[in-house]
């Protein structure tokens, strides 16, 4: 017998916005791999530039690049060690300047990666603070003396029991001035100290240069991190529930209100600022993304994707569960309904393949990499496509550790099997489906070698599968997972419900079912996702009224044909996007 299940509904919405950033789908570019114009293995910003075309195609409203700054490429530019000019590899500043013509020529916008939580340590700020303790730039980074009782380099030393993302502790000894610095990443990536005025005022000072050059926008890597809690602290023996002493600090709103008013209170225009925000709660989002408090347009959180992480995280995978995914998306769906603003993703160069970690990358690929891509859309919030997610991309085979380029998992690998003595095949099985090189694989633009990537050997190998998931095939052709995409974006700019919309979650308890209802003025859009490889009747399914959908418009769907729909069966991986009203 069918079991009952409640409905979850959400208002606080339904009313029109015009903000270009909320009626928006924006792609991120992760520059290094998506197009290489002169054959030296890396993508560049020409190389975007030629495939401008191709992004208007497909809809999207902005580009959202990854760093394209000055860097050592610790952590592949993600360590800057200058803000305000290109890396060689990815080209010159007259390149960006391009780039960001032929984008506003196209009617879309640029929004830049910022990356001020840390910069690298060969910026120009760390070499002067590493220079003496007296230098006047010492205080710009986190600079502390061993640990009482410690001599400086061995181990325990350290001042704070803290860890690298990046495996190990987040300080490093600095012999020649006697302190350890800190950086949350790697070592090649010191933390900023935001305490101190004048690191602000640089920051922001380098923001409005970018703004007067023609960016549109921001989106601030793990911005939540840059307040610390006073005095920094071992986290070792504080109660489970205890804040982390770096994630959301006392002043982080401060921060973020500063920050909007010496940047952006004085310039007319509509610009987006983006956090990224690892740890960040819906309550916290909520003041982060409450327009009267001038902080931040939306903040990517992180629930969602680490519902497969197991009690060892991100390294320990586990299944999805459905009902999981749902009843975290709805949460985020209700507590940003009043005021704020969600960002939408499934992808990102932090995270592995959708189509892979959440779908069927074989049998079903092409339907439930649709599936996932409508079911996402059609929330309220902002959607991001992650580059070749509108491909159907997917996860990459790295067959052995030789293949493996993030330094994250480089740096995993060696702690888990030399400092831990885990077995390498197993080690091995974990990265695989939570590396992040899975996105950073090329993107396969032709069934030629390298993907059409490049003329040259690329700095990581593209996946095998390029020959047959790529853009020449799929442009222009009925069903393709870029057509799909394309209808999709084209739905959220013609229907204001989709953007203006309440939301109600239907079925939060049924295993396969993703459906939920959108309304505006009297239209409703139901979205029916059958997300599993099995049929599914939702007729079946008791409490998903059905009375009057069986004559509604049909907006968008994943099967060419529309059998089945009298009866309300669903096939494996099928969406169908209706419309009353």
């Amino acid at each position: 017998m069918p079991t009952a299940v409640p409905t979850t509904e959400i208002t606080g919405a339904g009313k029109l916005d015009t903000t270009w950033w909320k009626r928006a789908v924006i792609y991120q570019v992760y520059p290094r791999s998506f197009a290489d114009s002169n054959g030296d293995g890396i993508g560049d910003l020409p190389g975007i530039i030629d495939r401008l075309d191709y992004l208007h195609t497909l809809g999207v409203d902005a580009i959202w690049l990854s760093p394209f700054f000055t860097s050592p490429q610790a952590d592949n530019g993600y360590d800057i060690s200058d803000y305000r000019d290109v890396d060689p590899a990815f080209g010159t500043l007259a390149d960006l300047d391009r780039l960001i013509e032929g984008v506003h020529a196209r009617g879309m916008r640029l929004v830049m990666d910022l990356v001020v939580n840390h910069s690298s340590d060969e910026h120009p700020w760390f070499v002067e603070s590493a220079s003496s303790p007296d230098n006047p730039k010492r205080d710009w980074y986190w600079w502390r003396p061993p640990r009482e009782g410690f001599v400086g380099g061995t181990p325990g030393a350290e001042p704070t029991d803290w860890e690298s993302f990046f495996s190990g502790p987040a300080w490093t000894w600095h012999e020649p001035t006697g302190e350890y610095y800190l950086h949350l990443f790697s070592t090649k990536q010191p933390d900023l100290n935001w305490e101190n005025e004048a690191v602000r005022r640089a920051v922001y000072e380098m923001m409005n240069w970018w703004l007067d050059r023609g960016v549109d926008g921001f989106r601030m890597d793990v911005i939540n991190m840059i307040s610390k809690e006073l005095p920094l602290r071992d986290t070792a023996g504080a109660a489970a529930d205890a804040p982390s002493p770096f994630i959301c600090g006392p002043r982080i709103h401060e921060f973020l209100q500063e920050m909007n008013a010496a940047v952006f209170g004085g310039r007319t225009g509509q610009f987006v600022t983006v956090g990224e925000m690892p740890g960040v709660t819906v309550e916290q989002a909520e003041l982060f993304t409450d327009p009267s408090r001038h902080e931040l347009d939306m903040v990517f959180q992180f629930e969602h994707v680490g519902l497969d992480h197991g009690p060892g995280g991100k390294w320990d995978p586990k299944p999805l569960e459905l009902r999981e995914l749902k009843a975290s998306l709805a949460r985020w769906q209700k507590g940003l309904a009043r005021t704020g603003w969600n960002s939408l993703y499934w992808n990102n160069h932090d995270q592995p393949r959708a189509v892979s970690r959440f779908g069927n990358d074989d049998e079903h690929w092409e339907k439930s990499a649709q599936a996932l891509g409508a079911v996402l859309h059609l929330q309220r919030g902002t959607p991001y496509v992650y580059q070749g997610e509108e491909l159907g991309m997917t996860n990459a085979p790295l067959r052995d550790a030789a293949e493996f380029r993030d330094i994250e998992s480089i740096n995993y690998y060696a702690h888990a099997v030399t400092d831990l003595g885990d077995d390498g095949a197993a080690v091995l099985d974990r990265m695989r489906h939570s590396a992040r090189d899975n996105a950073r694989t090329p993107m396969q633009w032709r069934a030629e070698p390298q993907g059409g990537f490049t003329t040259g050997t690329p700095w990581i190998d593209p996946n095998p599968n390029h020959a047959t998931i790529n853009a020449a095939t799929q442009l222009g052709v009925p069903g393709s997972v870029f057509e799909f995409y394309r209808a999709l974006i084209a739905l959220r700019h013609s229907e204001p419900v989709v953007v203006n919309g309440d939301f109600t979650m239907l079925a939060p308890e049924h295993p396969a079912l993703f459906a939920y209802d959108r309304k505006l003025d009297g239209v409703t859009v139901r979205v029916l996702a059958n997300l599993s490889d099995d049929a599914l009747d939702v007729a079946t399914i008791e409490g998903l009224e059905l009375a009057g959908w069986a004559g509604a418009g049909r907006l968008l769907g994943n099967y060419s044909d529309r059998g089945g729909e009298a009866g309300w069966e669903l096939r494996p991986w099928e969406v169908r996007v209706l419309r009353r009203g």
